[in-house]
């Protein structure tokens, strides 16, 4: 049967259908696959819910063959980063497919009509609205559980879109980091000189509120400082920094999060964010809160021997300079007294020396690799 290519609205129906696709069909028996929290994957698709869509539009397709869903894909177009690196490029991202040539090129071939319409000159992908949102085709470690918040992908995908015509873009890769019973003493050294030299330290919260009040805008204005010069950085609006305090802060364990501020002026300088693992948690409840999916995720909480480093940002002036090492001088600790054996990090650029740099402290396992591809169109 000949493959037919819908355009969706992004209603909520529409779109629990184009997320509960690659959990219920893609991924069905997949070990190794995490789903997204359905709930936050659809607000994140849809315009009244999603702040991004300020400077963004989408498209939505379903592929199907015989009345069954075989594929999906979004295109997206940033204008801010567009407008920033003088590109006129759209983005595929959400892009789940059987393994069969036409069902691809279809999708594809969707979105670069789409794009092409739009004036663009590029398609590049996977990537979401902004660098908030999972970005990179897998094409190493299709045999370890991903990270939450991280999109798995068959190892059929990247070879469909290399036999398109799509090349390298730009490459991220995960580490898998044992963590040691001490802080390494090179590292605790390290650590020690800075907080003098540099007059900073490190600061824990135990009041939520207080932290929100004191530091949830300072958080994501630094990470916009600090990503700035990033691949594809689109910088986080007052908009989206309101949308994702209320988001994430409200669940993140404090003792988890590591501040880095000037002793004097109290400004905030670096920060650590990490959570417990909820990959297998996710795993189980299938992306879905009820009937349990709440109390997986909150036993995941509680019992858990993985942390997920969900990111480090440093104000620019103070990067590669071993500020790094108070974030870890202050977390080791904790995860050790949480009971954590190992970290797994979120994807970090090849390229980026400054981020890659702060493993030679560690034991760790290089494990995943993951691709954003590109092609004139």
């Amino acid at each position: 049967m000949a493959v037919e290519i819908r355009e969706i609205q992004p209603t909520k129906r529409n779109l629990l259908k184009f997320v509960h696709f690659p959990i219920d069909v893609i991924y069905r028996d997949n070990e190794y696959y995490v789903p997204p929290l359905v709930t936050d994957e659809v607000n994140t698709l849809r315009p009244d819910k999603n702040p991004a869509f300020d400077f963004c539009e989408a498209v939505y397709f379903l592929a199907y063959r015989n009345g069954e869903i075989v594929g999906r894909i979004a295109g997206i177009i940033n204008k801010v980063v567009n407008e920033r690196a003088n590109k006129k490029e759209a983005r595929f991202s959400y892009i789940d497919f059987i393994d069969d040539a036409e069902v691809a090129d279809a999708l594809i071939d969707a979105v670069t009509r789409w794009a092409k319409g739009k004036g663009m000159e590029h398609l590049t992908g996977p990537l979401g609205f902004t660098d908030m949102d999972p970005e990179g085709l897998l094409v190493e470690g299709f045999d370890r559980i991903g990270t939450t918040g991280a999109v798995y992908s068959h190892a059929y995908y990247h070879k469909h879109l290399e036999r398109m015509g799509f090349v390298k873009d730009v490459d991220w890769l995960e580490f898998l980091i044992t963590i040691p019973t001490e802080v390494p003493e090179k590292m605790h050294r390290i650590a020690t000189l800075i907080s003098e030299r540099m007059n900073v330290t490190t600061i824990k919260y135990t009041d939520r509120k207080q932290l929100v009040k004191d530091y949830g805008d300072a958080i994501f204005k630094l990470i916009n400082v600090a990503y700035d010069e990033l691949f594809g950085y689109s910088p986080l609006t007052d908009k989206q920094i309101k949308h994702y305090i209320k988001m994430y802060l409200p669940f993140l364990p404090l003792d988890d999060l590591s501040m880095v501020i000037d002793k004097d002026t109290r400004e905030l300088v670096g920060v650590g964010i990490t959570i417990p693992s909820m990959s297998k948690a996710l795993i189980k409840s299938r992306g879905r809160l009820f009937p349990m999916g709440w109390k997986y995720l909150l036993d995941a909480f509680k019992h858990n021997n993985v942390v997920d480093l969900m990111l480090i940002a440093v104000k620019p002036e103070l990067q590669n300079k071993g500020v790094n090492s108070l974030i870890f001088d202050d977390l080791i600790p904790v995860f050790n007294k949480h009971g954590y054996t190992h970290a797994e990090s979120n994807h970090e650029l090849e390229l980026n020396s400054k981020v890659l740099k702060q493993w030679e402290y560690f034991e760790y396992d290089q494990h995943k690799r993951r691709r954003a591809y590109t092609k004139e169109i």
